[in-house]
């Protein structure tokens, strides 16, 4: 089973030429990896992937949980197979706090894109108060059930842990904590699913959350809008 390095570049680039740039100093510096490598851009980005071929799978960050009608402003799975992703993040904690994503929601989402032929990184994690009140086992294993309640195509199913509390703070989360997580995590998914780790995950640690914490691959936020560090976090889960 191949580790799976996947870029969540959230609302960034601002414009095109970045975008490409980007994609293409990730192209150039990929031709020997061995980790299966997905690039999650901005929907208005999807297209660009044509200027990029080759050498890693594109994902979209969202989807709707309906696949076509009078839904102002939102993308189906459909559209997104169309256009040539192969991935979708789903449960992100962004959305949950942002645009109230429940448990219910992210369930109707995966099953849609799953429908939709739609390979998907399954985000959950606990936050700051939840863990220092003891009760992150308790809201992974209520996220897992929920969001895969009635799901029965597990193996296109990739479970990211990403506390809360280290997303974008520079707060990692320790080898030990992360660990005991994907530990737990496994108890709730298939035994060849893969587990990723997220949550500031630059270069300089990424390699020990897959060799020494027993991830399957990493969710990278912001590092990944850095074609060269991306590179260098990909080589790290070899």
């Amino acid at each position: 089973m191949k580790n799976l390095i996947a870029g969540n570049w959230k609302l960034n680039p601002t414009n095109q030429k970045e975008a490409k740039e980007i994609f293409d100093e990730i192209k150039a510096g990929i031709k020997n990896a061995t980790a299966e490598v997905v690039v999650c851009p901005p929907f208005v980005y999807l297209a660009l992937r044509s200027f990029s071929e080759g050498g890693f799978a594109l994902g979209a960050q969202n989807l709707f949980w309906e696949e076509k009608g009078a839904f102002t402003g939102e993308i189906s799975g459909a559209m997104l197979k169309d256009i040539g992703a192969e991935y979708v993040i789903i449960g992100h904690s962004e959305r949950r706090k942002y645009f109230s994503e429940t448990d219910e929601i992210i369930n109707q989402k995966i099953k849609k894109a799953l429908d939709a032929g739609l390979k998907i990184i399954f985000c959950v994690g606990e936050t700051e108060e939840e863990k220092t009140g003891g009760k992150r086992e308790e809201v992974l294993q209520r996220q897992i059930q929920e969001g895969l309640k009635d799901v029965l195509d597990i193996d296109n199913i990739n479970v990211a842990y990403e506390p809360v509390w280290a997303i974008g703070t520079g707060n990692n989360c320790s080898v030990e904590e992360t660990k005991e997580s994907i530990e737990f995590i496994r108890k709730f998914v298939k035994k060849d699913t893969r587990v990723l780790y997220g949550g500031s995950v630059k270069s300089e640690n990424s390699g020990v959350y897959i060799k020494e914490a027993g991830s399957n691959g990493l969710l990278v936020g912001g590092a990944s809008l850095d074609g060269k560090e991306f590179i260098k976090i990909i080589q790290s889960a070899e």
